[in-house]
């Protein structure tokens, strides 16, 4: 049966696990919808462009994939497990595993994501970490969003760590880069955006990013016509 890790707001992302990880071997109810959707090609195309021009999957490799329970992670999701196919016919072979940061706020939950990955039948880590509520306990937060960015990637890290993961994968598509790119030059007078595939500060992982040749209106259609569980998010501190 599926592993699903459930790890509480109360456990610190640590390499080792502690007890108050609650590990799951009973699996959830499944989603009717919990079954794998071949990606289309204007998405596995470019994906695999990115991939392979960028040395993002190597054989070996255990592959984390921060899914959020937006159109983009979800297909990401469905299109990487199309890749492993193809990739082990050419000799590289990688597990992939799937993690989610719940913020513990009432207008978004992500627990249906559980079912539903327990019926795809892959390892899923979902960590809760009450975000909102540790924001507004401090005295100056100058931005909610980057305090968020950050103790999400605190506790991704922590889940990739503790499980053996050794290769981070976002979701982030050519739409993003472009915006990301414009906002630097801009804000910053910098001529830089998202980079592909890089090495954290601590060099026992990898963040890449599958999708940079992808359009954001092609994984809306492939969400949207595969009737994906998209989760809407709904963050208090962005209103």
């Amino acid at each position: 049966s599926t592993v699903i890790n459930v790890v509480p707001e109360t456990e610190k992302a640590s390499p080792k696990p502690t007890e108050t990880e609650v590990v799951c071997n009973v699996k959830p109810p499944v989603a009717a919808s919990a079954t794998w959707q071949p990606p289309t090609k204007a998405i596995l195309k470019p994906m695999m462009k990115a991939i392979e021009e960028f040395s993002m999957i190597a054989n070996g490799d255990k592959v984390l994939l921060c899914l959020s329970g937006g159109k983009d992670s979800l297909s990401l999701l469905h299109a990487l497990k199309q890749f492993q196919y193809i990739a082990r016919n050419r000799g590289v072979i990688f597990e992939l595993g799937a993690v989610t940061v719940d913020p513990m706020t009432p207008t978004f939950n992500p627990a249906p994501l559980i079912p539903y990955l327990a019926g795809l039948g892959v390892p899923y880590y979902f960590e809760k970490q009450g975000i909102l509520k540790k924001a507004e306990e401090m005295e100056e937060v100058n931005s909610i969003c980057s305090l968020c960015s950050r103790m999400k990637r605190g506790r991704i890290y922590g889940a990739a760590r503790r499980n053996g993961y050794n290769v981070i994968a976002m979701g982030q598509h050519l739409d993003d880069l472009a915006e990301s790119f414009l906002m630097s030059i801009f804000h910053n007078g910098l001529m830089r955006t998202m980079k592909a595939n890089y090495m954290v500060t601590e060099g026992d992982l990898r963040v890449i990013r599958p999708l940079i040749y992808v359009r954001e209106r092609d994984l809306r259609t492939f969400a949207e016509t595969r009737h994906l569980p998209v989760i809407p998010e709904n963050c208090p501190a962005c209103f």
